[in-house]
């Protein structure tokens, strides 16, 4: 995991992926350095665990720059192990 990850405004839109590249949700607001994520409606309670978000919150989810493996042009890879 990449600690020195800076999220900016170039992340909106972006998808959200696990480390095997399966969809999370995507990047709909930038915020201070939280990216804030509408999540795919196929994501598992197991995976929303391992990011920390409760399957009781409703609308967006704040991603923290630690839980990010990677940023690239098109997506935001997570390390969720």
């Amino acid at each position: 995991m990449d600690s020195n990850v800076t999220i900016t405004e170039a992340e909106k839109g972006k998808k959200v992926v696990n480390q095997h590249g399966d969809s999370i949700g995507r990047v709909v607001e930038v915020d201070n350095g939280t990216a804030h994520v509408d999540p795919d409606p196929d994501i598992t309670d197991t995976i929303m665990s391992k990011i920390g978000w409760s399957s009781d919150d409703e609308g967006t989810y704040a991603l923290e720059p630690h839980a990010i493996d990677r940023i690239t042009d098109d997506e935001v890879r997570l390390d969720l192990q």
